[in-house]
C-alpha cells in the first residue's frame, strides 16, 4: 500500500517527536530485569529494564539508548503500549509487529498496536528492520530472564 503525503507526514511527525521526546526514558531500580540490546551493523544500542508483575504482566518498563530515530522513536512507542499489559497481550503485539515491519503476514490486532502501524514504511528498507526492532528484540529477551 502506498502511503500519502498526509500519512507519510504523520509518520514522521510521530517517529521525530518519540525519537527527541522519548516516552519512558529513564532507568527503573529495585526488582526488575535489565537487558542490554544492539546493532553492530549500524551501532545502535539500548539498555531496557522492564519490572513484571506475579501474573507476567509488564508493571512498568523504561530505557535508555542511542541511535537512529527509527530505534529510538519505536522503542519509546512500544514501551507506551506494553506497559501494563498482561505477558500473553505483550507476545502477540511483539509477533504482530514483527509482522509490521516485516510484511510477512497479516497483523492480527492492528487496534493494540496503534501508531506503532506507523512504522510500516521500514518493509522497504531492510537494513532499518533490524532498528526498529532493536528494542522488540530486548523486551522479548527480558520476557525470558523474567523470574
Amino acid at each position: 500500500m502506498a502511503l500519502s503525503d498526509e500519512l507519510r507526514d504523520l509518520y514522521q511527525q510521530v517517529i521525530l517527536d518519540h525519537s527527541k521526546n522519548p516516552r519512558n526514558h529513564g532507568e527503573l531500580t529495585g526488582d526488575c530485569v535489565h537487558v542490554h540490546g544492539d546493532n553492530p551493523t549500524c551501532g545502535d544500542e539500548i539498555d531496557m529494564w522492564v519490572r513484571f508483575g506475579p501474573e507476567g504482566q509488564v508493571e512498568d518498563i523504561k530505557f535508555t539508548g542511542q541511535g537512529c530515530a527509527i530505534s529510538q522513536a519505536s522503542a519509546s512507542m512500544m514501551t507506551v503500549k506494553i506497559k501494563g499489559a498482561e505477558g500473553a497481550k505483550a507476545r502477540a503485539m511483539l509477533e504482530d509487529f514483527r509482522h509490521v515491519v516485516l510484511g510477512d503476514a497479516p497483523v492480527k490486532d492492528e487496534d493494540a498496536l496503534g501508531e506503532l502501524i506507523l512504522l510500516e514504511g521500514v518493509q522497504k528498507f531492510p537494513q532499518r528492520v533490524k532498528c526498529a526492532m532493536l528494542g522488540w528484540r530486548a523486551l522479548e529477551q527480558a520476557m525470558g530472564e523474567q523470574k
